[in-house]
């Protein structure tokens, strides 16, 4: 616990206003969007700050105090990543948030970390641009933990997730010093890329404090085909069909009978509730390339088994199907007091077996499972209702999710393919990290931040 002096120098450094010390400020980030039993410590002190160098004066005092630090932009991540393990600062960036400079004809953007993802998307599509990146909460989440947890999203399957943007970072190290990393050119093959060692790290190695990031040009024109089938291996084998029919979608989501269900009960859309899975496939390019692509991805579809396809080629109709797609996880938790979205990857040739084993383990626990994801790339996102209140059923969770991470590993995949490790999945960590590669992320930690300041208590302990 910080002492009152400790408070007092922090005030010194920083305006006083910008600092919280109040328990019923603070108690409102003790906690983020990850649904848990476990109590979390109070941070004993949240700093908002506005300029690179506030975060240097933070990080220089709090690592000469040996107090943690802990980089928060929205708090929306679902592992626990930006939560206090045993009191500490919070580093608040919500007043870092602009957009520093942005090159048309380079195609890259520089900004503050607290830059939020929709607003940056909208900032450069209205210049014609694209900034893929697009995870679920988009709308309030920022840049700064999309870089800490390399956040990725429906999109991903064709265009890749936040690393494959990230050109150069800035970061402030645990002692303060300032560094930049990265080129800020489309190549560099000037030693180590410590730009994408950052990417992912969770705050755990350095706080970044300006990013800059490649742009591509927008997409002139989308549609979305809806494809419906009686089983989930026919949904599987239809994307395969895609794939092999030379379309590369932008997105191949998909979602099974009971997460369709509840979308339904609680949102009425128009879903079809007699079907095992559905596929929900974006399409874009040219607008010449549209009626070309659709024709071919119907044909793959149709052949894998699909009974109904619906095509949305208006934004009105494109904008509904995502709103049905990411309505899943409200839906779920309309079942249950709470609802916990998990995160697994495997490679897409043991995807059915996946989604089969993950249900087949929900239902050996009795726990109501709403089964979505990104299968383009391997990916769901089995969303889980019960009452964390309740001892049993609390008990069965555990047991499931372990279970089903080690079916994703003997299958080829692994624990988290976008929501990143935290403090929620560190128990399983060295279970699935080669062990040889678990020493030499200590050792990087240990020499980025050897006073352990940095979110200790996630990803690995030290």
């Amino acid at each position: 616990m910080l002492l009152k002096n400790n408070i007092d120098s922090i005030k010194t450094l920083i305006k006083s206003e910008n600092v919280l010390t109040d328990r019923e400020e603070r108690y409102c980030y003790a906690q983020d969007s990850t649904n848990t039993r476990e109590k979390h410590s109070l941070p004993d002190a949240v700093v908002f700050v506005e300029t690179i160098e506030d975060v240097q004066k933070v990080l220089k005092f709090a690592n000469t105090c040996k107090i943690p630090v802990i980089s928060r932009g929205a708090g929306t991540n679902m592992v626990g990543a930006c939560v206090p393990k045993n009191g500490g600062i919070i580093l608040n960036f919500s007043k870092m948030n602009k957009i520093l400079d942005f090159n048309p004809v380079n195609m890259t953007v520089k900004v503050q970390p607290g830059v939020v993802l929709g607003d940056l998307r909208e900032f450069v599509e209205s210049k014609g641009l694209f900034y893929p990146p697009d995870p679920s909460n988009l709308r309030v989440s920022t840049i700064g933990g999309s870089i800490a947890q390399s956040s990725g999203g429906p999109m991903s399957f064709k265009y890749g997730t936040t690393k494959d943007y990230i050109l150069s970072l800035t970061v402030v190290l645990a002692d303060g010093t300032l560094m930049k990393v990265g080129a800020g050119t489309i190549k560099d093959a000037v030693g180590y890329h410590l730009n994408q060692l950052i990417v992912g790290s969770e705050g755990t190695l350095a706080v970044v404090v300006e990013a800059e990031l490649k742009l591509i040009p927008k997409p002139e024109a989308s549609r979305v085909v809806l494809a419906y089938f009686d089983t989930m291996e026919e949904a599987i084998s239809g994307v395969n069909n895609i794939i092999a029919s030379r379309v590369f979608p932008a997105t191949i989501d998909f979602m099974d009978n009971n997460s369709i269900t509840t979308v339904e009960k609680f949102y009425p859309c128009g879903l079809l509730t007699d079907k095992e899975a559905m596929l929900l496939v974006e399409i874009d390019g040219f607008e010449s390339s549209m009626q070309t692509q659709q024709e071919r991805v119907e044909k793959a579809l149709k052949e894998a088994g699909a009974s109904n396809i619906v095509v949305a080629s208006t934004d009105e109709e494109k904008k509904s199907v995502w709103t049905a797609r990411r309505s899943s996880f409200a839906a779920t938790a309309k079942l249950a007091p709470d609802v916990l979205s998990d995160d697994i990857i495997v490679p897409r040739t043991n995807l059915a077996k996946m989604v089969r084993g993950a249900k087949d383990i929900c239902d050996k626990y009795g726990l109501p499972v709403c089964m979505v994801g990104h299968v383009g790339d391997g990916n769901i996102h089995p969303q889980i209702a019960l009452n964390l209140e309740n001892d049993e059923e609390f008990k069965n969770y555990i047991s499931a999710k372990s279970e089903m991470y080690e079916l994703a590993v003997s299958l080829g995949g692994t624990i988290s393919a976008e929501h990143g490790v935290g403090s929620e999945k560190i128990s399983y960590f060295e279970k699935t990290v080669d062990t040889e590669a678990v020493s030499y992320m200590r050792g990087i930690k240990k020499l980025f931040d050897p006073n352990n300041i940095l979110n200790p208590g996630k990803i690995f302990e030290m």
